[in-house]
C-alpha cells in the first residue's frame, strides 16, 4: 500500500496553532486505502500547541529555504528556525515511510500549498508555498492542499 504524508491537524491531532484540529470527511475520502503518515513539522520543529499565530515575511517557504524571508509570530518573534527544523524532520519522516506524496493543511506557513498569507496578519491571502509544503516539493514529494478545509 502506497503511504502518503499528511499534515497531522488534519488527521484529528490537536495541534494546530490554536490547539484544535482540523480533520473532515474530505480529507478520509482522499488517503482511503492508503497508509497515512501523519506529521506535524511545527511541533517537530518545538513549538507548543497553542502557539502564536505566524506567517511569512518577505517571501514564501521557498525564500525562506533560500534564505530570504522569514517565519514571524504576530508578536514579532522570528520563529523561522523552528519551521525549517520541522519541515526537516516532515522530509525526513516522508522518506521513510517512502511518500511520493502530502496532502497538507491550506494556507499554513507551514503546510499551505499555492496560497499562504501575506505577512500582515490581516487574513490576507497570496501565491506561495509554506516552508513544509517548498522542501518537500523541492525533494520530489508531491504536494497537494486538503480538499475541503
Amino acid at each position: 500500500m502506497e503511504a502518503i504524508l499528511v499534515s497531522a491537524c488534519l488527521r484529528g491531532v490537536p495541534c494546530r496553532f490554536d490547539g484544535r484540529d482540523k480533520a473532515s470527511s474530505e480529507v478520509g475520502a482522499a488517503v482511503a486505502g492508503r497508509v497515512v503518515v501523519p506529521f506535524c513539522p511545527e511541533v517537530a520543529g518545538g513549538l507548543a500547541t497553542p502557539r502564536r499565530p505566524a506567517e511569512l515575511v518577505g517571501g514564501d517557504g521557498h525564500a525562506v529555504l533560500d534564505g530570504t524571508a522569514r517565519v514571524v509570530e504576530d508578536t514579532g518573534r522570528d520563529v523561522t528556525a523552528e519551521f525549517t527544523a520541522g519541515a526537516r524532520r516532515a522530509l525526513a519522516a516522508a522518506r521513510r515511510a517512502g511518500c511520493s506524496e502530502a496532502l497538507l493543511m491550506p494556507r499554513s506557513p507551514s503546510c499551505g500549498r499555492g496560497t499562504v498569507y501575506d505577512g500582515s496578519f490581516g487574513g490576507e491571502l497570496v501565491p506561495g508555498d509554506g516552508v513544509t509544503a517548498a522542501l518537500l516539493e523541492r525533494n520530489g514529494i508531491a504536494v497537494r492542499p486538503a480538499p475541503g478545509v
